[in-house]
């Protein structure tokens, strides 16, 4: 597993934990208003995905999607599942093509401005680590268990765990 690998793996599979844990609560919850970031577990959550969605359509040199009320928790998984594995296989197919450090040009800008792949890459998972922190705070305020740290280190020796059991294996 490359560096690339471990920063997408770890990003989603996170990620993902966090809204599986969101299953557990009702829509008051996921809207009840915390200092903190976005403000809700909702309010975050649809944040973090249509960022991911945005800048994978900027990337992909498109129109950045429009998708207005589908902020249900099921909506939520489902972007999160095809707008995740969407950015993973543009950044994987960037690193493999050599073109980390090549430039597109974000057109949302004022005015329009190039940002390389790589550094738009980072970001956006940067970013989602930085919301996580957020949603893991409300969720423990909100009394959920079960959590995961969120530190990559830990996600990976779980992995490495997993894949060392019978039948194991990693992603």
């Amino acid at each position: 597993m490359d560096l690339l690998d471990r920063l997408l793996g770890h990003d989603e599979a996170t990620t993902k934990a966090l809204l599986t844990a969101c299953l557990t609560l009702s829509d008051e919850d996921m809207d009840r208003v915390f200092d903190v970031g976005w403000g809700s577990l909702r309010g975050i959550l649809s944040h973090m995905i249509r960022n991911v969605e945005i800048w994978t359509d900027l990337m992909l040199g498109r129109p950045a999607r429009i998708v207005p009320g589908q902020d249900s928790l099921p909506d939520l998984m489902r972007r999160f599942d095809l707008g995740y594995a969407e950015f993973a296989a543009l950044a994987r197919s960037v690193e493999a093509k050599d073109q980390l450090n090549d430039v597109w040009i974000d057109v949302l800008d004022r005015p329009p401005t190039t940002k390389t792949f790589g550094g738009a890459i980072l970001h956006v998972i940067t970013h989602n680590m930085h919301h996580r922190a957020g949603l893991l705070h409300i969720l423990r305020r909100l009394g959920v268990s079960g959590l995961p740290d969120g530190d990559l280190m830990g996600w990976e020796t779980s992995m490495r765990s997993a894949s060392s059991q019978p039948g194991g294996r990693t992603t």
